[in-house]
């Protein structure tokens, strides 16, 4: 089931468990110009919550608080892109997180296909539909189209979170995972601040 909330916020006491899966969508790859308008959650069990949000105000302190919830772990797939969204707009940091595309760089190093789509169909079998993913986002009313493909970005990360920290502790890399997640929404500061391209710890 689909829960859509039009221009929005979550119920006040919302709760979705200690781990929630979490996507975005924006009018595209530029957090300083290009609006955050949907966010989506789901607690991995077949339900999905697509908040469109009120880009006139961002007033979404329900949403906010979650995000910022410390006894919340928010699940994403390249989280780094998703909190730096969310930093611009909401002016939240959200934390803690954990990304499944750090995940499988850091696992699955035969492949350079770390894409959601990839890993979904790699580790559970599923063929996710990326239609929507440059439609218009910024729309009055998102189409049922829409709906859907918001809610199946967020659907099946907990499936995937499970396979990658099983090969996570196989290879040894957990620690390591778990301190790039520490760092994530420091990077996504750093893509803010006029750094998105740049290493900051190489050499030259």
């Amino acid at each position: 089931m689909t829960n859509y909330l039009h221009k929005g916020d979550l119920p006040a006491g919302f709760t979705l468990g200690p781990v929630v899966a979490i996507d975005s969508e924006t009018m595209g790859l530029n957090p300083h110009r290009d609006r955050l308008c949907v966010v989506q959650l789901s607690s991995g069990d077949g339900n999905a919550h697509v908040v469109q949000l009120n880009t006139e105000t961002y007033d979404a302190p329900n949403l906010k608080r979650l995000l910022a919830d410390p006894r919340v772990l928010k699940l994403f797939h390249f989280a780094r892109f998703d909190i730096a969204a969310f930093q611009y707009w909401l002016k939240v940091e959200t934390t803690p997180v954990y990304c499944t595309k750090v995940a499988s760089r850091l696992t699955r190093t035969f492949t350079d296909r770390h894409g959601l789509k990839d890993l979904a169909r790699d580790l559970i079998n599923v063929d996710l539909s990326k239609q929507q993913q440059s439609s218009d986002w910024g729309a009055e009313t998102l189409t049922e189209a829409q709906i859907d493909y918001a809610a199946s970005d967020v659907l099946y990360l907990h499936a995937l979170k499970e396979k990658l920290d099983a090969m996570l502790a196989r290879e040894g890399r957990t620690g390591l995972a778990e301190a790039c997640f520490r760092f994530l929404p420091a990077r996504a500061a750093l893509d803010l601040a006029g750094w998105p391209e740049i290493d900051i710890l190489a050499h030259s």
